[in-house]
């Protein structure tokens, strides 16, 4: 990309190269499997602040077929009741009357707590793997890439409608405009959209850079939401807090012309003191970056010298980054434990790890455990005592500094 995503503007600057990294999701079947490797810079935009990727992956390579099921997290899970609980207040949720929309609606997760309060539901999301899952279980979803193309589709035979949902989805589109176009298409005078993203004040302030891998192309803070969405005729009125991605920030947005609460410019000027959005911030995160691989490699030495067998919890896709970034491969770590079924016994990308389930990672008897995962900390900490019976040391690699703690 030569110019900005979001405002067009000329002025991208690189502050972070990782170099060239393994699409993060693409998990392989066996480690001789031939893979590609792509281009993963961070650049800043010094006319809209916009931090991005400078490179730009193949969509249909990256979620037509997708390994990610929400409803495997219990925090997701959780989190979809206080979701709905928090946005049907704010839109006086028992005057609906249409339905709630859901783009990017993976398994139908965040769907199933309107669904069970009586609301009509339906969902759009590019995997037909997940399509076919979410549909089997009941949540109505339409397998395509949101646009406004398709927002005009929908709206054309269902309405429009009360609520629309896009959860961790715009951060990974490669034009944000067609994108907010559709939404705005689909918001009407008195309905209201959900938009939540991975918030970039939380990455840098707890050095989050395994959140940087070829789906996350933008990397948005509430400055830079409200100047996109300002240029589509749509006006931030409120925000929340989530807990997923290690920080999320949930922004209500309704048409142009609705005045915004006091917690937006709370949010502000947070940023504006913080300096979230200055080029100079962004750079000192580049440089954290490269102490905390240091770090990060000399605490697992330690304990590989030491004689203890250490194993990896979660092969997320922000996993990748690190493991790749760090140079992890399999001769540190032979093993990773995930819940997803889809992902056991297939390899991680770059480094060709194994990927089996918790309960035979944990049966081995490991002495240490890499929490990968780490932004589900509090439910594999959980899972790991209540479930499997562990103890014993695990390195919690983020936020901020590497860490080790003890399990007993």
């Amino acid at each position: 990309m030569n110019s900005c995503r979001s405002c067009g503007g000329k002025g991208l600057a690189t502050f972070l190269d990782f170099g060239n990294q393994p699409l993060a999701n693409s998990l392989l079947e066996s480690p001789e499997q031939a893979e590609g490797f792509f281009p993963l810079e961070m650049v800043f935009c010094h006319q809209c602040f916009m931090v991005q990727l400078r490179h730009t992956a193949d969509p249909g390579e990256l979620f037509s077929h997708y390994v990610w099921v929400t409803g495997t997290s219990s925090t997701a899970k959780n989190q979809a009741y206080r979701f709905r609980d928090a946005a049907l207040e704010r839109l006086e949720g028992s005057t609906l009357k249409s339905y709630v929309l859901e783009i990017a609606s993976n398994d139908g997760t965040y769907l199933r707590p309107f669904k069970e309060k009586g609301f009509n539901v339906f969902g759009v999301d590019p995997a037909a793997n997940i399509v076919k899952i979410a549909n089997v279980d009941g949540i109505s979803t339409q397998c395509g890439f949101f646009s406004e193309t398709l927002a005009q589709q929908i709206v054309e035979k269902k309405g429009r409608p009360d609520l629309v949902i896009a959860r961790n989805v715009l951060a990974h589109v490669a034009h944000p405009h067609d994108f907010v176009k559709g939404i705005a298409h689909l918001v009407g005078e008195t309905s209201m959209a959900a938009i939540e993203f991975h918030y970039g004040a939380k990455i840098l302030d707890g050095l989050q850079y395994d959140s940087i891998y070829h789906e996350h192309l933008c990397y948005i803070t509430t400055q830079t939401i409200i100047n996109l969405l300002a240029l589509n005729g749509l006006t931030v009125v409120d925000i929340d807090e989530g807990p997923i991605s290690g920080g999320a920030l949930i922004v209500y947005v309704r048409k142009e012309g609705t005045k915004p609460n006091a917690e937006v410019a709370r949010y502000l000027e947070r940023e504006k003191v913080g300096r979230v959005n200055d080029f100079e911030t962004w750079c000192r995160f580049g440089k954290d970056v490269m102490r905390h691989r240091d770090a990060l490699l000399g605490l697992l030495d330690e304990e590989l010298k030491a004689g203890r067998r250490v194993v990896g919890y979660g092969a997320s896709a922000r996993s990748s980054t690190m493991l790749n970034f760090c140079g992890i491969a399999s001769d540190r770590l032979p093993v990773i434990a995930d819940q997803n079924p889809l992902k056991h016994n297939k390899f991680t990308a770059g480094t060709h790890i194994p990927i089996m389930p918790p309960k035979e990672v944990i049966n081995g008897k490991p002495d240490t455990i890499l929490i990968l995962s780490w932004n589900f900390l509090n439910e594999i900490k959980r899972d790991l005592v209540e479930k499997f019976g562990f103890t014993g040391r695990i390195i919690v690699p983020l936020p901020s500094a590497p860490v080790i703690e003890s399990i007993k």
